[in-house]
Parts: C-alpha cells; structure tokens; sequence
C-alpha cells in the first residue's frame, strides 16, 4: 500500500498524525524546513543539544527537523543522529505544531493522551517530555528542540525559558550554515561567470560622441546587436530611473577631473527585468589635460547583489548579534541585534576598530580566540565575559574569512547563571556528601572532624576553624584550613593560641553558651582579643567577616564552625545555609559517637562478665574469640563456653540467640549460665545438655529461640596409648564444627542437618554423633557473622572458610583465629562473631610452650582428665 495513501487513511486518528499532516500541506514551511538541512559538520548542533541535556538533567536531547519525515539533525539519547523516520511517531512533530511561542510540556508521557500512543513513549524511551518548536525569521516551525528522560518528572517555568532560549540559538546556528552555503554557491556562480566571458568593454569618444560597446556589454543591457544605437542616451536608455541622476553625474565628475569612475548601477531590460551592473573607467586625456575618451569595463553583479541582499535580510532577521571586521579589525557591518547586545548604534561602529571600541576586549579571550582564527583560518567558538558597561556573558563563533573576520554572537548571562547556579548545587550536595562520607567511614569522629575545614574551604569560605568540646566541657580547636597556601601557618598559629586567649563576651564563647549562630566583621573579632600574639594574627589574617556557626547534638552545643571571608570575597546566603547544614550534620555525628562510646563501654564490660576464659586440660590448647558487628553496640547474642565436666571431660559450646539487640544479650547471657549449669551439674554428654537446656527454657517460660553446637571430648586409655581421642557432639540447628586433620586437610562434620533449634519444642528428639580424632587434630565451632556475608550466600562463605583454614592449618592456634577473622570479616563483621576451638596436642610428648600452662579447675581430681 502507498505509504502517503496509509497516512490519509490515519489522518485524524491522533494528536501526532493530524500535526504530520498540516506540517506536510504547508509547502512555504517544508520548503523554509529543507532549506536549513545541515551538511555535513553538526558540532555547533551537538554542543547545544548536549548543553540542554546539562542543563535540564535529562538523560536525552534532540535536535529534530520536520520536512515531508524527521531527521534528527543533532542529541543525545536515543536516536541515532542522522537517522530519519516518519512525521506520525514523533513527539517533536506534535511540538512543531504548536502555536506560535508554546512548548510542549509532558511531565509523564504514559499517561498523557497526546503522546501515550507513540512508539517512543511505548517503548519506555521516553517518560517526560519537553520540546519547543525551532521558527525562523518568516515565522516558519522547521522542527523542535527537545529534552526527555525515560521516567516521568515535573518541568519548571525557569525550565521551559531555557529551553526556548536554546531554541533560538539552534535557530541561529542551522540559519548562519544555511546562509554560508548559499554564499558559497552563489560565489562560485559569480566566478564561473566571469570565467566564461561575462566581462564587457565600452569605450566614449568626447569628439565624437560614439559610445562603443562589445557584445557581452550590449547583451547585458538587453539590447539586441543591431539595436544599440552608440550613443550616450542609448546607455541612459536602459538606466534605472532612480539611478540616472547620480550615475551621469559620477560620468561628469570624471570628464572634468580626468580621473577614473566606478559605479555600480540598475538597468531595465524592455521585458521589466532589472539587472546590476558593475562599471569601471578611466581617462585619456591629450596634451593640454582635456579628455578625449574614456576606456572601461562592466560586468553583470546581479547574483552577487542578489545574494548580499539576502545575507543583509537574514542578518537582520536572525534572532543572534553579527557583526563582520575587516583586516584592519575596522567594523564593516553591524547587525540590529548586535547594536542592541553592544550598547552602541551601527553609525557609532561602522569604521571603528574593536580594540578602540571595546578595550577590554584587547588581552582576553576575546583578542587571543579571534587572531587564533584568523592565523589557523579556522572557525572558533567559545564563552566569555565582558565586564561593564556590558556587564555579560557571551556565546560567540568566529569564522575567517577572505576580507577578515565575521562573528555572531548570543548573550547568554542568564543560561550562564542557571548553569553556574546548578554547579553550585551539585557543589554544595557533593560537599555534603564527602562530609557525611568522612563521618560514616572514620573510626575516630574527632579526627574526621578535624578534616572537616579541608571540605568546607575553599568550597564555602576562605578560611575556616573547627572547635570541639570535650567530654568535661572544655572547647578546643582540633583543625583549620586557609585557601591561601602561604597563610596556613599563620592561620594554625592563631588557632592554637586564640582559645586561652578568648574573653567571655567573644562570638565563640556565645555560641558555645546560647547555641545561636553569631555573625560579626573581621576587626570586632580582633578588636575582643587582648593585646599579644593572638590578637596579631587575627589583624593579619584580616576576615572580613566571621561566621560562628554551633554544632548541636541532640540537646547541647558540642562544638563550633567557624567560617571567616576576606575581603571581595561575598558570603552567599546560600553558602552560609550549606555551611550551617554541614555544622548540624557533624553535631549529630559528635552525639552520636559520644552515645556510642557510652554503650560501647557498658556494652563490653557486660560482655567481659559473660564470655569468660577457657580451661587448659592437659595437651588440649583452647583459644576463642568474640568480635561484634561493626554496625552495632559492641554486645550480641552470640556466645561461645568451653568449660570442664566433674568426670573429667572438657566440653565446648557455640550458640547464637535469635537476634542482634541488648535483649539478645541478655538471653545469651541466661541461656549460657543454664547450659553451663545443667552440663557441670550432670556430668551429662551433649544431647542430654541439649535435652535439658530445652526443658528449663520451657520450665521458665523463655521465648527465646538459639542455636548451639555441644562438643565433649573423651578419651580411654586404649585410645590414650592409640594417640586417639573421641569428640562426642550434638546440634540444635546450628552450622556444625570443622576439623583440621594433622595433615592439613579439612573435614566438615555434617552427618545431618542439625536437630530443632532451641526453644521450639521441647519434646523434640535430639541427636548425638561421635567422631574419632588423630592427636594433632583442631576442631573450630564459629557462629555465622564468620562466613555470612550480604554479597553472597552461606554455602560461598563455608567454602571461603575451609580454603583459609587448609592454608592457615600449621599455624599456632591463637594465630590460626586471628587471622582468620581478618581475612574473612577484616576485622569488621556485618554480625556477630565467636570462635572457640581446641588443638589436640600429641600425648607422647611435653605441652608445647605456644599452648600455655594447664588450667584445670580444682574441683576436678587430676584421675579424672584422660591423659593425666
């Protein structure tokens, strides 16, 4: 089927195809659309496609012109640039279709009955859309600038300016490449012609009145080469009525000066056709100075001032400032824009060099950018700043050419400000960032506020002290930063001096009493000082101004920020509210460490109470560990215990309360003083210390749920003489123990999952095993924190454990442990971790001096402990 034919029979169906439509019968604008088609180079394009993509925070732009199809001229984002597709499925065809002045705002395009149904919404391209159409000086819509990202977002009025306003410069950019290649073509035209012939000659005769043309020069005035009649009134014949007067009178001033004459004149074809014509002549003057003839030359200048005249008229009308200089940097031509934009009138310009007209141009980038064009022969563009009496930013590209130099140019002070403001912006939250970053990431809170002056300056201020108070009420300055490296000294001298030398009525001290912000000029700061040293370097660091700011906890000042600006140096209020936002977030940062330094102090001694030393039986080494989540008070439910039965035995214990809170704490704390109670007591083996661990939760009501592993290590006298000892162990739901054998290798005792955990069930049936162990053999028990981790799951931290165990085998075992847990959790678990785990040392031979001295509790009789 036609294509044109399915899009008649669509017409009307939608917002997009009833816009293709009237933009497809308005021939006048398809043909304005087509005549700014860019060929080849599209930077100028591109760069403002990307800088309104900057501007607006978008993930995509583009640049689109709407002929009988879309091409996408320039952007970012989607669409390929280059690649052209139907009027019906675009976004841009609905703006171009707009009245004159609108955009096109869609904040959720899914949901908007203009757009939801084009291919670029549906396929999630596009979530938000902003687009204003690109009119030329004849109020011709030739197409759409616009931004989108994929999901929906608001647009704000300051927005929708912007955009307009890079519409225009678009505009511009696609007008002054169409207008150089129509120069060009017509340029080329022009020399072809005169290469071909199109020069005439014409010589008059003072004596006799014969007026002698060629046949190129009698073609040009339209006669036929007979019609000529030779003579003066044949050639003001054909002129232009309106240029007759002027034309015979240059003619005269010749014949009396005997000089050269040059004019460029309009001649009338009979048809009504009008034709210019470009004459030169000279003189022949006899003896006695009279002229007896004057020899000359025409040619036809009609598509040369054709063509002038249409660059006159686009310049004119183009929405950007232009002006062109000649060799001698001399104005030739100003446009109205540019008399507007430059304060000045065409009449004040034309002739005047631009380093007399504006100075300040003369050793900028002005001066450096437009002779860099000028010796390269290649176009430059870039921004700057005029100072007053223009007082404004500037967008300009310069291009080279044969008589010197053209430039057009855009003010662009108040894009530059929303740009300058987002910078800021992204300044400022990047600011905050890092700060908060230092907080969360040091150990020490006080060192990392001591840092704090490096972020704040010189973003914020041009120097900058940081006070803390200590834990008995003391301030003192802990760090200070200066923009200006050769006053650093200065500044660190003054900061270590000012504290003792401080009244009670200066801004430091208020602020620490009252927790207001105090704001005062350089010389009252100086001024509060006593005589001395102190007072000194305040005059010579010279503040213009000083800023106390209070970093407040919760209910207290903990510390000052203090800012200080030199002088030229302005403190934005925006600044300052940074400033203040950065001086809350590190009070908050100080509270919360002290809070965390009191928990962490009560939480350790409590866990000192409960986690107690091991025994050291005879030959069997014992060595644990407790290591608290990085991310919590330093107190959990994790335990572990190793302790010794009345009949001898030694057994070990690993448990986990469900939980990461003090109440875990607590739990684990009950839990273990049963356990230990009901295995000492009984002389019971792990299952029935399980059995009766269940029982007593249930007995007393405890709602607590834990795992545990139970490991008892028994050892006959046959086993003795064998180098054998058996470990006879239970498991309620916890991971179960690893073995390394005395030839490194690395068993994991999983002959089941594990039984119920702790305080479901108390009848639940419950599970011993036994396995039988070299002397020489290590058995760890660990809790999760040890292998879990949030980036992978518990079979991957399992296997990461026996690879590290297999290669840490021979080591010591207190060394074995340690490094253990650095390699696994670097010395900072996600959770809780404990460790307990015994080295079964050879019997045939003394205690090894690395497994310490025996401890054995005195209630147990040395007959008792197998080996002994």
């Amino acid at each position: 089927m036609d294509p044109s034919s399915d899009r008649a029979v669509r017409a009307g169906t939608s917002p997009a195809d009833r816009a293709a439509v009237r933009l497809r019968q308005d021939q006048v604008r398809v043909d304005a659309a087509r005549r700014v088609l860019p060929e080849g180079g599209r930077a100028g394009l591109d760069r403002l496609a990307d800088l309104a993509a900057r501007l607006m925070g978008t993930a995509g732009s583009q640049v689109s012109l709407l002929v009988d199809h879309q091409l996408v001229a320039a952007g970012t984002g989607v669409a390929e640039v280059g690649s052209i597709g139907p009027l019906e499925e675009s976004l841009c065809t609905v703006t171009a279709a707009l009245p004159a002045g609108e955009s096109l705002v869609v904040p959720d395009a899914r949901n908007d009955p203009r757009v939801q149904d084009l291919p670029p919404v549906r396929a999630g391209a596009v979530g938000s859309y902003l687009g204003t159409a690109l009119t030329d000086g004849q109020g011709q819509s030739v197409g759409a600038l616009c931004v989108f990202d994929p999901e929906p977002r608001p647009w704000a009025r300051s927005e929708i300016d912007t955009l307009q306003q890079l519409a225009g410069s678009v505009m511009t950019e696609l007008e002054l490449s169409a207008l150089l290649r129509r120069y060009e073509d017509d340029r080329v035209r022009f020399e072809l012609a005169t290469e071909a012939g199109g020069v005439g000659t014409w010589d008059w005769d003072q004596k006799t009145g014969e007026l002698t043309w060629d046949e190129q020069l009698i073609a040009m005035f339209g006669y036929e080469p007979d019609g000529f009649g030779r003579t003066i009134d044949a050639f003001d014949a054909r002129l232009h009525p309106d240029d007759r007067p002027w034309v015979n009178e240059a003619l005269q001033q010749a014949l009396d000066t005997g000089g050269g004459y040059d004019a460029t004149y309009r001649v009338v074809w009979p048809s009504g056709e009008t034709r210019w014509i470009h004459a030169r002549g000279r003189c022949v003057l006899d003896t006695a100075g009279r002229t007896t003839r004057i020899l000359g030359t025409a040619y036809d200048v009609t598509g040369e001032r054709e063509a002038a005249t249409l660059v006159t008229r686009v310049l004119e009308a183009m929405p950007a400032g232009f002006y062109s200089l000649d060799r001698d940097w001399r104005f030739t031509y100003v446009n109205a824009v540019a008399e507007r934009l430059l304060q000045s009138s065409r009449d004040e310009l034309l002739g005047r060099e631009l380093w007399e007209a504006f100075p300040d141009a003369m050793n900028s980038v002005f001066e450096e950018s437009y002779r860099e064009a000028v010796r390269t022969g290649e176009p430059v563009s870039f921004d700057a700043y005029y100072p007053a009496p223009l007082d404004g930013w500037y967008e300009l590209r310069a291009w080279p050419t044969p008589d010197g130099l053209s430039v057009y140019f855009l003010e662009v002070t108040e894009r530059r400000s929303v740009q300058d403001q987002a910078e800021r912006s992204a300044r400022r939250l990047a600011l905050l960032a890092g700060v908060s970053a230092d907080l969360a990431g040091a150990l020490d809170t006080r060192t990392a506020t001591a840092h704090l002056p490096q972020l704040v300056v010189p973003a914020l201020a041009d120097f900058c002290i940081v006070t803390v108070v200590d834990a008995d009420g003391r301030p003192g300055d802990v760090g200070c930063w200066h923009a200006d490296e050769e006053m650093r000294p200065v500044l660190e001298r003054y900061m270590h001096l000012r504290m003792d030398a401080m009244p009670p009525d200066s801004p430091a001290a208020i602020a620490l009493r009252t927790g207001e912000a105090i704001r005062r000029n350089g010389r009252e700061v100086s001024s509060l000082l006593p005589p001395g040293e102190a007072r000194d370097l305040a005059v010579q660091l010279a503040p213009r101004e000083a800023i106390v700011l209070p970093m407040r906890g919760r209910n207290r000042t903990l510390g000052l920020l203090t800012v200080y600006y030199a002088e030229g140096t302005p403190a934005r209020e925006e600044d300052l509210s940074t400033a203040q936002d950065v001086a809350e977030r590190v009070g908050l940062a100080l509270d919360n460490a002290r809070l965390y330094g009191a928990q962490q102090q009560l939480a350790e001694g409590l866990q000192r109470s409960l986690l107690t030393e091991p025994p050291e039986p005879d030959h069997a080494e014992i060595a644990v560990r407790y290591l608290p989540a990085a991310e919590a008070a330093r107190v959990g439910g994790d335990w572990y215990d190793a302790f010794m039965q009345p009949g001898g035995t030694t057994m070990l214990v690993i448990g986990d309360v469900v939980g990461h809170d003090t109440e875990a704490a607590a739990a684990m704390g009950q839990l273990r003083g049963l356990l230990r109670g009901i295995a000492t007591y009984s002389d019971a083996g792990p299952v029935e210390v399980l059995r009766g661990l269940d029982t007593s939760m249930t007995t007393l009501q405890m709602s607590t749920l834990a795992t545990a592993a139970i490991a008892r290590f028994e050892q006959t006298p046959d086993e003795f003489a064998r180098g054998l000892t058996r470990m006879r162990w239970a498991n309620a739901g916890h991971l179960p123990p690893l073995v390394i054998n005395p030839d490194g290798s690395v068993a994991e005792l999983a002959e089941w999952n594990g039984d119920l955990l702790l305080g479901v069930d108390s009848d639940v049936r419950r599970r011993e095993s036994v396995v039988t162990l070299d002397r020489g053999a290590t058995v760890l028990l660990y809790t999760d924190g040890l292998v879990e981790r949030r980036d992978s799951d518990l079979d991957e931290g399992i296997f990461r454990l026996r690879e590290a165990l297999i290669e840490l085998a021979g080591l010591p075992l207190e060394e074995l442990l340690d490094e253990l847990l650095e390699r696994l959790v670097h010395g900072r678990p996600d959770d809780d971790v404990a460790l307990v785990a015994v080295r079964l040392h050879p019997q045939d031979r003394p205690r090894p001096p690395e497994a310490g001295p025996n401890r054995v509790p005195s209630t147990v009789p040395p007959e008792r402990i197998p080996g002994a």
